[in-house]
């Protein structure tokens, strides 16, 4: 029996609709080849002069949270999907990944600068949360009737600038037009008290609630044709031991990671370049850069593990546009923000898994060039 990647683009396609993964609408969809419509196109972007496809790949089998999960890529690398399924089959030889979701939160800053009293200024808007909070419901009554909006209030002075950072529940959305306009209705209703305005008022990329997966492998599964499990186990963790202390290797690391999951933030039809970002500061919160992942060896197991914020969703913005967006939900059975972000970090840390073992074994080369070249007719 073929593999599916010896299947043809059309076979496989059947394939996944023979599996119920795919309706026989969304086979259509993918195998028409559609340019977008050209009012989606103009809405999309500015000064529209073209469209620019990529390809759509998959990652068959990644397992997370006891459920099994096939998640599409968009992207021009094809090594990027091959190790993914490469680091998705040695993550099932343990059972998968465990991912644990906080809740799904965005931050917006309300700064004010150079103020005349920044104490007084802080002392008054502590004292007004009540009303804070009602004129962020006002500004996005929807998001409230939803169960979400402003969760909490924070002021700080920080030299001289005085910053008040509002937590908001956008729902299911990823929430940056929902807490920008909550930002601006604020930011007004400060500047009015403090009488100046604000010298911004927008989100904040920035999270440090972390999504945390981790998978628990027996080492004869990360074996290579020239190296045994236990050998190759070891020096995955020795990897990670050096990255921890060189920002070169942790650079290179995290950039990896991201590959499957910005490729996956695409397909998602989410805001790519907010998750990178808000990985990569995350990544230095201490105040050095540091790998998103860590992997050790205990027990003739090998140990992995990715703490990173996703800011996602799963309605609104090009989600809803973007019909193949919705198509790549539905094939991951993606329903909330927090199933996007569970698989999501999962596919980091097996993208990991799968280019830290090509670098220890038979080196990153091997596999991308002969990928590569098989790309080009």
């Amino acid at each position: 029996m073929r593999k599916f990647y010896q299947l043809t683009r059309a076979e496989r396609v059947q394939a996944l609709v023979d599996a119920g993964l795919l309706s026989t609408a969304d086979a259509h969809l993918l195998l028409a080849d559609a340019p977008l419509p050209q009012a989606t196109a103009e809405h999309l972007t500015e000064n529209q002069i073209g469209q620019f496809p990529l390809p759509m790949g998959l990652v068959r089998g990644l397992r997370v949270n006891g459920l099994t999960h096939d998640v599409a890529l968009v992207g021009e690398e094809p090594s990027v999907v091959a190790a993914a399924n490469n680091g998705a089959r040695m993550a099932r030889a343990g059972g998968g990944v465990t991912v644990q979701v906080p809740p799904h939160r965005v931050a917006a800053e309300v700064v004010f600068a150079d103020l005349a009293e920044p104490e007084a200024a802080v002392r008054l808007i502590e004292a007004q949360v009540a009303d804070i909070k009602a004129a962020a419901a006002a500004a996005h009554p929807s998001i409230v009737r939803r169960g979400g909006g402003l969760q909490a209030v924070h002021v700080q002075q920080r030299q001289q600038f005085v910053k008040v950072t509002l937590v908001v529940d956008p729902q299911q959305a990823m929430g940056a037009n929902i807490v920008n306009t909550i930002a601006e209705r604020v930011g007004r209703l400060l500047g009015s008290w403090l009488h100046q305005p604000p010298l911004i008022s927008i989100l904040s990329n920035y999270s440090d609630d972390a999504v945390i997966a981790t998978v628990a492998i027996p080492v004869n599964a990360v074996a290579t044709r020239h190296a045994d499990g236990a050998t190759v186990a070891r020096l995955i963790a020795r990897t990670s031991d050096f990255a921890m202390i060189d920002i070169d290797r942790a650079t290179t690391n995290n950039k990896g990671v991201m590959n499957g999951i910005a490729a996956a933030t695409i397909a998602l039809g989410n805001d790519y370049r907010a998750v990178e970002a808000g990985a990569h500061a995350y990544a230095a919160r201490s105040g050095r850069y540091l790998p998103l992942t860590q992997w050790r060896v205990a027990d003739d197991t090998l140990h992995g593990k990715i703490a990173v914020p996703l800011q996602l969703g799963v309605v609104g913005g090009a989600v809803g546009a973007l019909h193949r967006a919705g198509l790549a939900q539905r094939l991951a059975g993606i329903k909330t923000v927090a199933d996007a972000q569970a698989l999501l970090a999962a596919l980091g840390l097996v993208q990991n898994l799968a280019a830290v073992r090509a670098l220890v074994g038979p080196g990153i080369q091997a596999g991308h060039m002969h990928l590569q070249a098989g790309a080009w007719p």
